[in-house]
């Protein structure tokens, strides 16, 4: 009965209701994720060093670079469960979770490896300011040693999902969010650790999450069986891998991007007026998450709400939900716009009370703040084309835009304008646009295709 009224709740109604009550719990997620990662930068910010912001900023983008490719592993193990869980077959779900565990188990062993080994060199390729690079190595090797928690962190919440249960996953953030918070006053305000005490605080947060999760995970009813033998490389390993790659594919190509806007900012001077650069853009990073807030959660949101509609037949109506969603992130995007163009300084002040950084951070801001908008009407296009399995277009779409006009107009940016971050800045909202207009030359064909499946192109 609870499955039949949550599928009622997707396929009828009113549709701006069902898509905030959809987007909350996701909403809330991307709020305690973006909180994680500001809260290294701030406490660095104003109890640490001057090169502290540049080191945690590049270290912890290389670590998540690991790590969110990783999780586009880990989603395809929760749709396999739900599968798995239909299906009523508790021992083909003890071998996918056996399975999973392994791969990621080798996955964290290998990064701690390279981390601990490569440290130096990443961090060159970063071209991480002179002042900053030794701390940035020290962070990485510290939170590439306690790697192995942050990916169980991911794998338990994707295996908790996978059960139907969103809420503890969103608990056990929370709990990571908080300790993160204590411990890095702990050790940056109180014990100055600096950047140390910050990487310190990230893995015992991820630590004691990942214990906590186990223990729910042992506590609470498993619709599966999981033994010894199940933790091997098993066949169900390539059904989620086929599922996976192509999702961590994409990420890989994002998360290479990100880390190229950081070399090409990086390299923008040299000295002080470096430094400010690589911590400017350090700082207005973690503000530009919170930019990105709403189109993520609506990019999620859509999907799933349009994908039960598709399946429903019902085309209009997913199409409707693409609408309602570009309205909604419009109109948030316009608020989120004017903050960042106008309140950058303001923004950048919570984290340093250094000028320079501060007016670094604001002129990329300033740059970058019409993506609020514009992101909002193309990860609603995603939405839909998620809610399609429209796979390979979605991942072709965003390569064209990460590598054919951001990261060119960022690096040219930066060679031409090497006194400023605003025009890095408004690389962004520049791809993005130029993403609408593939979506949109590309949903005008394939939504009328869609429509005359359903036979609804002929009540138009």
């Amino acid at each position: 009965m609870a499955s039949e009224q949550a599928e009622r709740e997707f396929t009828t109604g009113n549709i701006f209701r069902r898509l905030i009550g959809s987007m909350a719990p996701v909403l809330g997620a991307l709020i305690l994720q973006t909180m994680y990662g500001a809260v290294d930068i701030l406490v660095v910010g104003w109890f640490g060093s001057r090169a502290g912001i540049s080191a945690v900023s590049a270290g912890s983008s290389l670590i998540n670079a690991a790590v969110f490719v990783l999780c586009g592993l880990a989603t395809s193990v929760t749709v396999l469960m739900r599968r798995c869980i239909g299906e009523g077959d508790r021992r083909r779900l003890g071998r996918l979770i056996g399975g999973a565990v392994a791969v990621f188990t080798a996955a964290a062993a290998v990064l701690t490896a390279v981390f601990a080994a490569f440290a130096p060199s990443l961090v060159s390729l970063l071209q991480v300011p002179q002042e900053a690079a030794a701390q940035t190595v020290l962070y990485v090797r510290i939170c590439g040693g306690g790697i192995a928690f942050i990916i169980g962190c991911n794998l338990t919440g994707s295996i908790f999902r996978g059960m139907g249960n969103g809420k503890l996953p969103l608990l056990f953030a929370g709990i990571a969010c908080a300790a993160n918070i204590f411990l890095d006053l702990l050790f940056v305000a109180v014990l100055r650790r600096d950047v140390a005490g910050a990487a310190f605080a990230t893995v015992i947060a991820q630590a004691c999450s990942f214990i906590l999760s186990l223990l729910a995970c042992r506590r609470t009813g498993r619709p599966f069986e999981l033994t010894r033998s199940d933790l091997v490389l098993s066949g169900e390993v390539k059904r989620f891998l086929i599922l996976g790659l192509p999702i961590a594919f994409q990420e890989l190509l994002t998360q290479i991007s990100f880390l190229c806007m950081i070399a090409f900012v990086n390299g923008m001077g040299e000295g002080a007026a470096g430094l400010a650069s690589s911590c400017g853009y350090g700082i207005a990073n973690r503000a530009a998450a919170l930019v990105m807030l709403v189109p993520s959660a609506l990019m999620q949101s859509t999907s799933a709400f349009i994908a039960q509609n598709v399946g429903a037949g019902k085309e209009r109506r997913a199409q409707k939900v693409m609408g309602c969603g570009m309205l909604f992130g419009c109109a948030v995007g316009i608020l989120m716009t004017a903050a960042a163009f106008f309140g950058g300084q303001q923004i950048a002040a919570l984290f340093t009370d250094s000028v320079s950084y501060r007016i670094k951070a604001a002129e990329y801001l300033q740059g970058y703040s019409l993506e609020a908008i514009v992101t909002s009407i193309l990860f609603s296009f995603v939405g839909y084309y998620s809610g399609h399995n429209q796979t390979l277009f979605v991942i072709l779409q965003g390569m064209a835009q990460s590598f054919l006009v951001r990261l060119p107009l960022a690096y040219a940016a930066s060679l031409m304008a090497p006194d400023s971050l605003v025009y890095i800045g408004a690389s962004a909202p520049a791809a993005t646009t130029i993403g609408i207009v593939i979506n949109l030359l590309f949903f005008l064909c394939y939504s009328r295709r869609e429509l005359k499946k359903t036979g609804e192109l002929l009540k138009l």
